[in-house]
């Protein structure tokens, strides 16, 4: 998210819209929690004394945090990024990583993902959202920031290298203000400074961080996204290049949506009590209607028909549709879960 608490007061107070605003304290020992951008042009940012922010503008407002608020925002913004992916690992209240390898919402392409994500969390909350994509956390890390506000960028594996390289060691996610400063006793200032770096000579000066450098100094981060969840639901949703209204055409999509779905089902090996539909309407609104039964959906028929009939419930439409998604839930588990093939990154 972009200046996350400050950006939700910045929309919840119109006053401060386009001002210089902090959350935090302005008292002698206040520290800055967050800053708009508007405050960031002066070198104000978070984690800086209050004093030594009201010195870099004096014109700087001070808010309260509001930690419940945020707190809800983030769980009405953690729930959109969950129609794409089980795996997503939060990092903050504001920021997480997700792994999208397997294109749940059919859209094509890591890029188009996010490009949706980003429009709903804006058409949800009023606020914008900045994502990097790239094939591993530490450079999707460094894209996230690339482009703010309200940027998105997209690093594939060929280009990786080169953009580490080009960039200074203090964008590195886990190089603070002190090792910056090592580094640059050292001579190493920029990505491609660190590449240049003989592993035994990072493990002499960085010791457990060296293999960590000495990877991220090349591209290459192989640590995984862990969301730490249980397989709680296996589905599929699809958004349509046009809107939807006629009835056949919505039933030929649910089929499709249903065949996809149950084959991500055996692949699972998950037996489900509860069906889910989704849709969502042309103006982004999203409804969902679900029916449990007491035993286990245990084919395709029975799972597309069910669908077929909390849809028909719905008919006739109000407005054309953009998606349709249907889900398993109430999930009890046999398998591992598939090994994926990788999602393109752009297209």
């Amino acid at each position: 998210m972009d200046a996350f608490y400050a950006s939700v007061e910045q929309r919840d107070d119109p006053a401060l819209r386009g001002r210089p605003v902090a959350v935090g304290s302005a008292q002698a020992r206040g520290v800055v929690a967050a800053a708009s951008y508007e405050a960031r042009t002066f070198g104000v940012r978070s984690a800086m004394p209050s004093s030594t922010a009201l010195r870099r503008c004096p014109d700087l407002v001070f808010v309260a945090p509001r930690f419940d608020v945020y707190r809800a925002i983030s769980n009405q913004i953690r729930a959109i990024l969950l129609d794409y992916t089980d795996l997503v690992e939060p990092l903050a209240l504001d920021e997480a990583y997700l792994d999208v390898t397997e294109d749940r919402c059919g859209l094509g392409s890591a890029r188009a993902t996010a490009a949706e994500i980003r429009a709903r969390i804006q058409a949800a909350t009023g606020l914008t959202a900045s994502a990097g994509v790239s094939y591993n956390k530490f450079i999707a890390k460094l894209a996230s920031d690339q482009n703010k506000p309200d940027g998105l960028c997209v690093i594939p594996p060929a280009h990786g290298p080169a953009f580490v390289a080009g960039l200074p060691v203090s964008r590195f996610h886990g190089v603070g203000p002190v090792t910056a400063a090592k580094m640059e006793r050292l001579g190493i200032r920029t990505g491609a400074d660190l590449r240049a770096c003989e592993l035994a000579f990072l493990q002499q000066h960085f010791r457990s961080s060296a293999d960590y450098l000495y990877g991220a100094a090349r591209g290459e981060d192989h640590r995984a996204v862990r969301a730490d969840r249980p397989l709680k639901s296996v589905g599929a949703e699809r958004t349509f290049d046009t809107d939807l209204h006629r009835e056949a055409d919505l039933v030929a999509a649910l089929e499709r949506v249903a065949d996809a779905a149950w084959t991500r089902v055996e692949r699972y090996a998950a037996r489900g009590r509860t069906v889910t539909l989704k849709l969502r309407y042309a103006d982004f609104r999203t409804i969902t209607r679900a029916r449990t039964i007491a035993g286990f959906f245990e084919d395709r028929d029975s799972f597309g028909q069910e669908g077929w009939a909390l849809l028909a419930a719905l008919l006739p439409v109000e407005q054309g549709i953009r998606l349709l998604g249907l889900t398993l839930s109430g999930i009890e588990q046999e398998g591992e879960g598939p090994v994926q093939s990788l999602l393109p990154l752009a297209q």
